[in-house]
């Protein structure tokens, strides 16, 4: 059960800056006749039931046999009387703690059972004007499915509300409000009613108040139930592999009966009015890392609705993207007195959108960084873009809506139920990806420039503009004055700026083609669908093509040796080297050249060097997939250097390293990993000293070591490739790579976690909270069979901690429970086991975490548990079956690990042959306290203590 993601940070934060019918809207203009309505998807039943209940449903095999369920309803925080401040949050919360046919925690466990994951299946979110509950389910089981669809029916109006249910929810509630203190949320609570303009909404946070949530009764949680929780503000979506007729009959027997209250209250719809004012806002945080200046220039939403509006959101959308980039190029100049400038156009909330443009100055440098930002916007305020900026954002969009319009058959259920969940909320036109299609490749065309300058000036307009600027304590002295800000505003919009120019390259990304190697050997693993290449220069090529997506390819390439060749002397430049080298650019384009070469293309690729391999990952389109094999063509031969940026990644580093130990959740995590890597130098937390050992010759050095030999490399692709096209491009761009014929293994450096009982407590920060971490390590033998027992016990581990921990104690909002095994350089597992609760509670928490541990080793694993998680496991199988991704992260560490890539054929089995006896023993062994580390991060000062 997730507070909505949108309310979770600081609310500069909220900006969504996609493509998205939802986001992107403005003013029709006023000399354009009225356009008809942009018309409903017909492959969408929709209907209305006599009570005012409405549904939405749409038949979609992807996942096959999957089901997507939602239930949506017009109630969120906004609607809370004065007394039931948080109320709306706590509603959601109760409707998994029993309705009408699942008492109590019934619900979860029955869902659990039938291979649904709390939390990350099941689940729900609470915002200002919206409670949204989804439930995705399997569709081969007529009774799971019959009961998915009363458990929507139940959580509509059948909730029970038990009052001892209530009382025992009331401390998860708290911990859930406790886990969100922390700077972020001091400055939102400082800063959110002015940039809410002090509207209703900056007074109905859905997470509530402590008052409230400690002290209401139960009759008033019923009074918002049965105030808001009726048909006519509510929705029920069902997309999925489904029988749209059987499941509309079902929808009218279960809802039809559905009660309006007697004398029903009128559901207000509440805006934040535009005011015209500016607001300035600044905020000092001891535990703020680092000084950030915020712009947001509000304006009012417009829903789209016809296709004038449609093409006003192009024009924004353009507009968006446009401007990004943009502000990310000036980011880029080594001279810059900023690390950071962004910025684009989104959703903010009560009828608004917002420009949000975020900057961060150099340490010492707020006045020059403000005034350069506000220049690099106000400049295209003043002087707008320039055509190919257009052109190239126009190449950009088409080609995002043309892969989109490939991938129509293979939409996920759940991403079309967003879309009608907004229909439902606001209205907006759901047209379908065929019609969206056309929309966008008629309207595109007609933009011009100038229409984009106009949006410009009136996006980033003088009125309805807050700035936020926040900053750590030691700025406090340096910190500007509203007076102060507003003269450099004003200094720079007197300043003369020069027109944007660039110049276009006339160079391709490979202006000369390598000399063709060739595929000495192949062989077939047909039970996976996987093909072995062998290459003339040593390289060999895995491939898994499939259907799972029309036009997906996911790549990644491996080789052993990593950081573990290299000495602590070079360790910092060796781990730093493949990020800061693919931050050159690449072959003849720098790093401003390139990402404007690659535009409209759909295809990214990252080097990177870990501690034991080194290799490239990316994903790209079938289009393009000549682009990404020259990409790793030239990420072997032909990096760049660049002597300025190098000194400016390094000068931005220092600036962050030395504001890091202001946050508390730095100093914990740094100290967790030099404890567990036995203080090694390479485990140890950033410092001033480790970043000034890193030079650009080293670097520069390192890199083209770890790819000057492709020999030992192993690609691997799967997706949406044709075999024989793909040949081509290997032979051109992989197998013609130079390589030595030497193998490299990596070497083990000695790094184990340190044996016996440790235990470390932090005290950092100012929050009344602690941080919890119990990790519990050993050695173990590497096989199918003790993998299997691992994994289950960390679901079973997450399963037993939940009840406990959260349920009957109600002292933390959601334990984790983590799981690693490696099995080079050693055969290692670790159990991590995290929480965050009161300070006052740690003890008796950590006491009832080793006793469930205590229970499984000595009374063995409870039959319903082992169930939970075989159906958990084994539905999760299903859906991994048909991920690109997973079949690539599968296939790249069986390989890496020297493991059979056909194991996964018997995973199902096997899982349907773990017994509680052997899981017992599995307790037995790994969940010892032999070798058992103890975290605690608690408050500098302890309240009442």
């Amino acid at each position: 059960m997730n507070f909505n993601k949108n309310q979770e940070q600081s609310i500069f934060l909220l900006l969504i800056i996609v493509f998205n019918l939802s986001i992107f809207c403005t003013k029709v203009n006023a000399q354009e006749k009225p356009q008809k309505l942009i018309p409903f998807d017909a492959a969408i039943k929709t209907g209305k039931l006599s009570n005012g209940f409405t549904y939405y449903i749409k038949k979609n095999t992807e996942p096959k046999h999957r089901v997507t369920l939602y239930l949506v309803v017009k109630a969120g925080s906004i609607l809370e009387d004065e007394n039931q401040l948080g109320l709306a949050h706590f509603m959601e919360h109760m409707s998994f703690n029993g309705t009408k046919h699942f008492p109590k925690n019934e619900l979860v466990a029955y869902l659990q059972k039938s291979g649904i994951r709390f939390g990350a299946d099941l689940n729900a979110y609470t915002g200002f004007d919206e409670t949204v509950y989804q439930l995705p389910i399997p569709t081969d089981n007529a009774e799971i499915l019959k009961n998915g669809m009363q458990i929507i029916r139940d959580w509509a109006q059948d909730a029970t509300l038990d009052p001892e249910e209530i009382d025992r929810e009331r401390g998860v509630v708290l911990e859930e409000k406790r886990l969100r203190g922390g700077a972020q949320q001091r400055v939102q609570e400082q800063t959110l009613p002015a940039l809410l303009n002090y509207s209703k909404y900056a007074k109905r946070l859905p997470i509530g108040t402590e008052v409230v949530l400690k002290n209401f009764t139960p009759a008033v949680i019923r009074s918002f139930y049965k105030d808001w929780y009726r048909p006519d503000l509510q929705a029920i979506i069902v997309v999925g592999d489904i029988d749209m007729v059987a499941i509309e009959k079902e929808v009218i027997r279960l809802f039809s009966d559905l009660k309006m209250p007697g004398q029903p209250r009128k559901r207000n719809i509440y805006n934040i009015a535009l005011d015209g004012k500016n607001k300035f806002k600044t905020v000092i945080d001891p535990e703020l890392s680092e000084t950030t200046v915020e712009f947001l220039i509000k304006h009012k939403e417009k829903i789209i609705k016809n296709e004038t509006d449609f093409k006003e959101t192009l024009i924004r959308n353009l507009f968006s993207k446009m401007f990004a980039a943009r502000l990310a190029e000036s980011s880029k100049r080594p001279d810059a007195p900023f690390m950071k400038l962004q910025g684009g156009y989104g959703e903010l909330m009560g009828g608004l959108n917002a420009l949000s443009v975020s900057l961060i100055p150099r340490k010492g440098e707020l006045e020059a960084g403000l005034k350069a930002g506000w220049t690099e916007v106000d400049g295209i305020r003043r002087n707008g873009f320039v055509q190919t900026e257009l052109s190239r954002m126009k190449q950009e969009l088409m080609s995002e809506v043309e892969v989109s319009l490939r991938e129509k058959d293979k939409q996920n259920s759940t991403a079309l139920a967003d879309q009608y969940k907004v229909h439902f909320l606001k209205g907006q036109a759901v047209p379908g990806i065929e019609k969206e299609y056309a929309l966008v490749k008629k309207f595109l065309p007609e933009i011009t420039l100038a229409q984009l300058n106009a949006a410009a000036k009136a996006m980033i307009k003088a009125t309805d503009r807050d700035v936020i600027i926040t900053a750590p304590m030691a700025e406090k002295n340096q910190f500007p004055s509203q007076h102060t800000v507003y003269a450099w505003l004003q200094q720079v919009q007197q300043s003369k700026i020069k027109p944007y120019t660039e110049t276009k390259s006339s160079l391709g990304l490979m202006t000369n083609l390598p000399l063709k190697g060739s595929i000495t050997a192949e062989k077939q693993i047909a039970n996976i669908g996987v093909t072995e290449w062998t290459l003339s220069n040593g390289a060999k090529v895995v491939l898994k093509p499939t259907n799972y997506k029309n036009d997906e390819i996911v790549f990644l390439s491996l080789s052993p040796g990593g950081t573990s060749l290299y000495n602590n002397v070079d360790y910092e430049s060796a781990a730093s080297a493949a990020g800061i080298i693919a931050s050159f650019g690449l072959g003849d384009h720098d790093n401003i050249g390139l990402p404007k070469l690659l535009n409209g293309k759909q295809v990214s690729m990252q080097p990177f060097i870990a501690d034991r391999v080194e290799g490239l990952q990316g994903v790209s389109t079938v289009k393009d997939l000549r682009t990404a094999m020259e990409l790793v063509h030239l990420y072997f031969t032909a990096p760049r250097k660049d002597t300025a940026l190098f000194r400016t990644i390094i000068r931005n580093s220092a600036q962050q390293i030395s504001g890091r130990y202001t946050d508390p959740n730095n100093v914990f995590a740094d100290t967790i990993s030099a404890v567990l890597g036995a203080y090694n130098l390479r485990r140890a937390g950033p410092s001033l000293e480790k970043l000034n050992s890193i030079t650009l010759d080293k670097v520069s050095k390192i890199y083209k070591e770890r790819f000057a030999d492709a020999g030992d490399f192993t690609f691997f692709f799967v997706g949406s490739f044709n075999p024989d096209t793909l040949r081509l491009q290997v032979e051109q761009c992989l197998a013609s790579l130079p390589s030595s014929g030497v193998i490299e293994q990596a070497k083990d450096l000695g790094i184990r976690t340190p044996k016996g009982k440790i235990s470390k407590v932090v005290k950092a920060g100012k929050e009344d909270k602690a941080t919890v971490k119990l990790v519990f390590t050993g050695d173990y033998e590497f096989n199918a069979e003790n993998n299997l027992s691992l994994s289950a016990l960390k679901e079973i581990l997450q399963f037993r901690l939940t009840e406990r921990l959260r349920e009957v104690e109600g002292g933390v909002y959601t334990p984790g429970v983590l799981m690693n095994r490696t099995k080079y350089p050693a055969s290692r597992y670790s159990f991590t086991v995290n929480f965050g609760c009161a300070p006052a509670n740690v003890e008796k928490l950590i006491a009832a975490t080793l006793d469930e541990l205590k229970q499984l080793r000595e009374n063995g694993i409870s039959p319903i548990d082992l169930q939970k998680f075989k159906a958990e496991q084994i539905r999760q199988n299903e859906l991994m079956e048909k991920s690109n991704s997973f079949w690539l992260n599968y296939l790249s560490s069986q390989y890496l690990d020297g493991e059979d890539p056909k194991a996964f054929l018997k995973a199902n089995t096997e899982i349907e042959q773990l017994n509680v006896g052997t899981l017992q023993q599995a307790a037995k062994k790994y969940l010892n306290e032999d070798n058992y580390i103890r975290f605690v991060l608690l408050p500098k000062q302890i309240p009442g203590s």
